[in-house]
């Protein structure tokens, strides 16, 4: 096996093409470093080694990639990283936030509906509760993108999250994706061999800032047209 461990190094954007068509083109490596000057969103020899480092057997998850690069993977939570399931809306502004006046993001993935971000492991346990003991969070019942609103309170909330930490796995995007694919994709590709990836404190910072700018919901609007100030009201529930 030569795939693991080749590369020490950082791909860096702009980086040429490393090998030519005729080489055999066994090497998943070789192909990251062709793409990766032309993709943002697109894994590095790097990034790849880091997701293979959380398999049990990481040689034989990178021989699997060599052989289906454009196929999905799964991957088990808890050692290397955990995993924060957000709805797709919600993930959007999370990221906006996290990167305009946040300390960033780590490796982000979409699928089905949903955005996955990758966190420091320990992040499932603690987040909930944090979340609980802060009051923000969401009704069990609310599966909307919007932050739904509180049934005590009255005030925004946080929607449900799907937090997979250790003894869970979660389906990661293919090594080189197809944009045209409906199928799951990186947002942020993993790009180095220890990503930084943010904790429960950082998530829940950026959970509570989306929640708080989510404008109040709109008044109820009436199929009745508004009753005439000046108008005298009878009594017909009497009957002579």
């Amino acid at each position: 096996m030569t795939a693991w461990l080749p590369d020490e190094t950082t791909l860096h954007h702009g980086d040429g093409p490393r090998h030519h068509a005729g080489d055999g083109g066994g090497d998943v490596f070789a192909l990251l470093r062709e793409q990766a000057g032309n993709q943002t969103a697109q894994v590095t020899a790097s990034g790849a080694a880091w997701l293979a480092g959380a398999a049990a057997y990481p040689r034989s998850t990178l021989a699997q990639w060599e052989s289906r690069p454009s196929a999905p993977g799964v991957l088990p939570c808890g050692s290397a990283f955990d995993v924060v399931n957000v709805p797709t809306l919600f993930g959007r502004r999370m990221l906006e936030h996290l990167w305009s006046d946040g300390p960033g993001s780590g490796p982000v993935a979409a699928h089905r509906g949903r955005m996955l971000l990758f966190a420091s492991p320990g992040t499932a346990q603690r987040l909930p509760s944090l979340l609980d003991w802060e009051e923000w969070g969401g009704s069990p019942r609310d599966g909307s993108g919007r932050a739904p609103l509180g049934a005590e309170g009255g005030g925004p909330k946080v929607p449900p999250l799907l937090c997979h930490g250790a003894g869970d796995a979660v389906t990661v995007p293919p090594l080189t994706c197809d944009p045209s694919s409906s199928g799951p994709r990186w947002l942020v590709a993993p790009d180095t061999r220890n990503p930084w990836l943010p904790g429960p404190d950082v998530l829940l910072w950026a959970c509570v800032r989306v929640a708080r700018s989510v404008p109040a919901s709109a008044p109820r609007i009436s199929i009745f047209p508004p009753a005439d100030q000046g108008a005298k009201v009878y009594d017909v529930s009497r009957r002579r």
